[in-house]
């Protein structure tokens, strides 16, 4: 029976249920809300504390570490940067991007994955994250192997495909709905997400919103504490849309909340940079022929998307 609605499930479920419900709920709405995910609640909740403070700090300090050519991928952006893909405002949000460490030889460093750089302050904002970054990448590779299972791959199909890989974790911050932004600008533009799947704490507040395949908007709110994790255009392009990569926002707030901050912390699990895309062959059927039969890096495709969302020149 086709999913209704979004089901909130738990990581600690058995293993094939685990992968019978999410693989439906991805399926169906390209989401899921997972609990039960394991990251201690002490270390999100100094990760909160950390981003208001470094958010907080005075425009001009915070622009001592936006590296212009980056496309954003570590450090500062500004305000105002970035822009949906076709859309015509830019998001009402500033962010700041952790990646993986890589020593200065690695064969993949010199593949979009820069060095991190850190702020001088808050104190212990780099020990944080860097725990933090982890314990994301933990949480994403348990989710990937059970997509694999479902997907009737090897449970541990994703392992070398996202080794090493360029995933990057966002500290965001909605600033105050400001009383000049342009007519129609919103916090987050209508858009997907470039990687195979992200992982989300802080959905909480009421502003992210999905696009079912019905054309109706969805909230969506998981648990105090759980993550809300979506299908990225790689997995979708890796499952020839068995997956898809499904539409989504954050709305402005009415009233009260318009005077107020709303921060996330979204986790971009990505490939490794020099993974070449290939349709997994089960996913190729007569009713659904393969629809990317010429081969690409996970790079050139992350260049390509950087650029259409305004990151990249």
């Amino acid at each position: 029976m086709p999913l209704k609605t979004l089901p909130v499930i738990s990581l600690t479920t058995e293993a094939d249920a685990l992968s019978r419900e999410l693989g439906e709920s991805f399926q169906a709405f390209g989401f899921a809300m997972v609990k039960d995910h394991g990251i201690d609640p002490a270390l999100i909740a100094r990760a909160w504390k950390l981003t208001a403070e470094f958010f907080a700090l005075p425009e001009d300090e915070k622009r001592t570490y936006y590296i212009d050519g980056l496309g954003g991928a570590r450090g500062y952006t500004p305000f105002g940067t970035e822009i949906a893909k076709g859309a015509k405002r830019h998001d009402l949000k500033e962010f700041w991007h952790v990646g993986r460490n890589l020593p200065a030889d690695h064969p993949l460093a010199a593949m979009s994955m820069f060095p991190n750089i850190w702020p001088t302050r808050p104190e212990g904002f780099r020990e944080t994250f860097e725990e933090l970054y982890a314990e994301f990448d933990r949480v994403g590779a348990r989710i990937l192997s059970r997509i694999a299972v479902w997907l009737g791959l090897d449970e541990h199909w994703f392992e070398p495909a996202i080794e090493d890989g360029n995933s990057v974790m966002r500290l965001l911050h909605y600033p105050p709905l400001p009383a000049d932004a342009e007519p129609g600008a919103i916090r987050a533009g209508a858009h997907e997400d470039i990687n195979l799947i992200t992982l989300l704490l802080g959905a909480e507040e009421a502003g992210l919103e999905l696009l079912a395949k019905s054309g109706e908007w969805i909230s969506v709110s998981p648990p105090e504490g759980a993550l809300a994790v979506n299908i990225g255009d790689m997995l979708q392009r890796l499952t020839n849309h068995v997956l898809p990569s499904t539409t989504h926002r954050v709305r402005n707030p009415e009233g009260e909340r318009a005077k107020h901050s709303r921060y996330s912390m979204p986790f971009f699990l990505h490939l490794r940079s020099d993974f070449p895309f290939k349709t997994l062959p089960q996913c190729i059927t007569d009713e659904n022929p393969d629809r990317y039969p010429v081969s690409i890096t996970a790079d050139d495709y992350l260049q390509e998307r950087l650029r259409e969302i305004g990151l990249k020149k």
